[in-house]
């Protein structure tokens, strides 16, 4: 059981026993360019240590990795390949993964990718990584691209039920805004701009609505899970769709995220109703936090992706003795 700060315990199913192996101490940055872009850490370097680092020099990791609790690391957001509300518009996880050490199921050591985004030579075993939540290998070290921060960033609200919401999202993704975020919640819709002042205050123009004072709180409560909607101990459920697909008609409360893309529920319904319906819809769900954590947390997969996640796990995990199984049972 690889365990680095404990922040994304709950991610994933309960694990089938195991002792567990404590990486958190394996940290601390190991090479950072600002000039170039890349910093290499190693997995168990505090997200706050890194992002620190990276804010002191002006920059910073795109996919606003959510930290759930303190002591996250940079294994954890890698191993669960999670982003915060810019990822639609900056990119997820995996696309600023440029290469990695591990430690195999065999004891081996690996060194896959780069410090370049050109390294195309071999398999792209690095991002394969990526949200494995630790079953193909014990990560020991990544190398990210980062990004320069915005020189201004701010929050509209305007007044739209879901339908109008799903729809002006999916309008304005398509249009040369500088837009980092857009979410829905309570007949509320929320635009994050963020760029240059003058892109910034051009676009708020453009688009109109209220400015949110407080609009670092909100994305910050939608990205670590604080806001008031995710309070509570029920089952909370990751919808995820096509961004630009109608309200789904479901028992509970929806919070749209992602431009429409990512859609959390609390909901009691009955998994297997839930999955029918999202693959009606060409989408999936995933059991995010609470409920029964022992069976399908993560949408079951088809007999071909499963064969191949099973030969994957062979290969490099061939005893199963990582993390087995924290992402599938078979796995």
């Amino acid at each position: 059981r690889i365990r680095g700060g404990g922040s994304k315990d709950f991610y994933g199913r309960l694990e089938d026993g195991g002792a567990a192996l404590a990486v958190a101490g394996h940290r601390g940055v190991v090479r950072y360019e600002p000039k170039e872009l890349v910093v290499t850490a190693r997995a168990g370097t505090p997200l706050d240590e890194l992002e620190a680092a990276l804010a002191a020099a002006g920059q910073m990791l795109p996919f606003e990795p959510p930290h759930f609790a303190p002591g996250a690391t940079l294994g954890g957001i890698v191993a669960c390949g999670l982003s915060g509300p810019a990822r639609p518009y900056r990119g997820a996880v995996r696309d600023y993964v440029l290469g990695l050490r591990l430690i195999n199921g065999r004891g081996e050591s690996l060194h896959f990718g780069g410090e370049v985004m050109k390294n195309v030579a071999g398999y792209d075993i690095s991002r394969l990584m990526t949200g494995a939540l630790g079953t193909l290998g014990v990560i020991l070290e990544v190398s990210l691209k980062v990004l320069p921060g915005p020189q201004r960033e701010l929050t509209l609200v305007q007044e739209r039920d879901q339908a109008e919401a799903i729809e002006q999202m999916n309008r304005l993704a398509g249009r040369p805004l500088p837009l980092s975020a857009a979410a829905h919640r309570d007949r509320t819709l929320y635009l994050r701009l963020s760029g240059t002042a003058s892109a910034v205050q051009a676009a708020a123009v453009t688009l109109g609505g209220e400015t949110l004072d407080q609009g670092d709180g909100f994305w910050r409560g939608l990205r670590e899970h604080t806001d008031a909607f995710f309070a509570g101990a029920g089952p909370l459920w990751r919808l995820s769709l096509p961004s630009a697909h109608p309200p789904l008609e479901l028992p509970g409360r929806q919070l749209v995220d992602w431009g429409g893309a990512q859609r959390w529920l609390r909901s009691d319904q009955s998994p297997a109703a839930l999955r029918r319906l999202l693959g009606q819809a060409a989408g999936h769900a995933t059991l995010f936090r609470g409920g029964d954590r022992s069976g399908e947390v993560f949408q079951p997969l088809s007999p071909a992706l499963q064969a191949i996640h099973r030969r994957l796990k062979q290969a490099f995990d061939p005893k199963g003795i990582l993390n087995p199984g924290r992402l599938y049972p078979e796995l």
